[in-house]
């Protein structure tokens, strides 16, 4: 029998607890921009018994893309393809957020989309952000959902954005609708794709932001949420399994918000204190 392949762009602890779910007896490819975290990931997941291999590829490039798509395809027929990679608007600029975000994983879809096994099924971690941008007019969404990837940040509403919490909302809600175009092209392939927004995960980075300058503002926000707390990067990974097994193969084109009620909170509860700021 051909090695079944699990690839997981992003080699964080979200990344990591879906792989875990979905990888045993498959080959994993771990993909992270910096090769550092992948060695890390590689040792964990190896030293579970997973057998891992990793390259370096950058999201934000359509070469490193293609030469990650022949590297997975290397490895044997490609069943899972899990996207946890990108950047924050703490991290990046509005070129860098855009092109990575929103330009990166578009292509990615695109790509693993020609390659995907039949049976195979794909997770995209979008971000509770991206629904908090409100609605956009009909034909905003048309374009992101369907604009020929190299053309989609020539878009003349994504050239005038200036903030970055802008273009990193704008990039998730572009990583769903893309999400729903590119299910109809993966169905072909009897594979499926969703999306996933998470709302405040608990990571290194996430503690490092709880435990920092911002993080007053950041536990007032979770303590007024629904749940009350952060999620952890297991619950994410729960639901992903779910996606990604026998049991969702009639799920395609679907994003699924797991915040704790935070967004919930945000439009119609205590959190609509955070529209001022946002």
């Amino acid at each position: 029998m051909k090695k079944q392949v699990a690839v997981i762009l992003g080699a964080g602890s979200i990344g990591q607890a879906i792989i875990r779910r979905v990888g045993a007896g498959k080959h994993i490819v771990i993909a992270d921009y910096n090769v550092q975290n992948s060695l890390a990931a590689a040792k964990i997941l190896g030293d579970a018994g997973f057998e891992c291999s990793q390259i370096k590829t950058d999201l934000g490039l359509k070469e490193s893309i293609l030469e990650l798509v022949e590297f997975a395809q290397s490895k044997g027929e490609v069943m899972n393809v899990v996207n946890a990679a990108g950047v924050s608007p703490s991290q990046a600029s509005v070129e860098h957020i855009l092109q990575v975000d929103l330009y990166g994983t578009s292509v990615l879809l695109e790509e693993f989309g020609k390659v995907i096994a039949e049976g195979g099924s794909g997770i995209v971690i979008s971000s509770q952000s991206g629904h908090r941008l409100g609605s956009l007019p009909q034909e905003q969404s048309d374009l992101l959902a369907t604009t020929p990837v190299d053309e989609l940040l020539q878009l003349p509403f994504l050239t005038e954005i200036t903030d970055t919490l802008k273009a990193y909302q704008y990039s998730k809600r572009c990583n769903v609708l893309r999400v729903m175009y590119e299910a109809t092209r993966w169905g072909k392939r009897g594979a499926t794709i969703n999306s996933i927004s998470p709302g405040i995960i608990i990571t290194p980075l996430a503690n490092d932001e709880l435990h920092g300058p911002r993080g007053e503002g950041y536990r007032k926000m979770l303590q007024a949420s629904p749940a009350g707390r952060a999620g952890t990067p297991d619950e994410v990974g729960d639901l992903a399994e779910f996606l990604m097994s026998s049991r969702g193969r009639f799920i395609s084109g679907a994003d699924f918000l797991i915040d704790g009620g935070t967004t919930a909170s945000y439009w119609y509860g205590d959190l609509q204190y955070l529209k001022q700021t946002h």
